[in-house]
């Protein structure tokens, strides 16, 4: 049975999303669907910090190796990102619904990487770059807790109501 419980996630605006000044019209779509913003902040992590959120948590050296973890490093600390926890009904994979698959050139018309970024993996992978995604939102809801308490102390954490949680609640 599916988890339909009021759920928080993590987004990262990543390097290309702040570069390009997209941020506030990505943001948009995930407001218009009725999530809150529940904690924000710009910052600019460690690469120790990096290290703990994609591989201590997201194990992407074991998944996808040691070269596109190097990669990814790379191009996260190009700049400041955006961290934010989002909170909403089955939160996680709504997000993950918007934001699109993984590899831009995949992703549907419509969703957030499909309508603002195209590469393949292909050609990330040629020319040993990495992949221009723009966001990074938690994978399930374990990851999403683990994800958020690497990111944000509970006192960063702000709960309010909404008046469009009366109508998407």
């Amino acid at each position: 049975m599916a988890n339909t419980s009021v759920q928080k996630t993590l987004i990262v605006f990543k390097p290309d999303a702040v570069q390009r000044g997209i941020v506030g019209e990505i943001l948009s779509r995930f407001e218009r669907v009725g999530l809150k913003i529940v904690a924000t902040k710009m910052i600019a992590p460690s690469k120790e910090h990096y290290f703990k959120h994609y591989e201590e948590i997201g194990k992407m050296i074991s998944r996808r190796g040691q070269g596109t973890f190097d990669i990814t490093l790379e191009m996260m600390v190009q700049g400041p990102v955006i961290a934010m926890v989002l909170e909403g009904v089955e939160a996680v994979e709504l997000v993950r619904k918007l934001v699109g698959t993984t590899e831009p050139k995949s992703a549907v018309p419509g969703t957030i990487r499909g309508d603002f970024s195209h590469m393949s993996f292909g050609y990330a992978d040629n020319e040993g770059k990495g992949i221009p995604n723009l966001i990074h939102a938690s994978g399930d809801p374990e990851e999403a807790e683990q994800e958020i308490s690497h990111w944000f102390a509970d006192e960063e954490l702000y709960d309010y109501q909404t008046l469009n949680e009366k109508f998407t609640r």
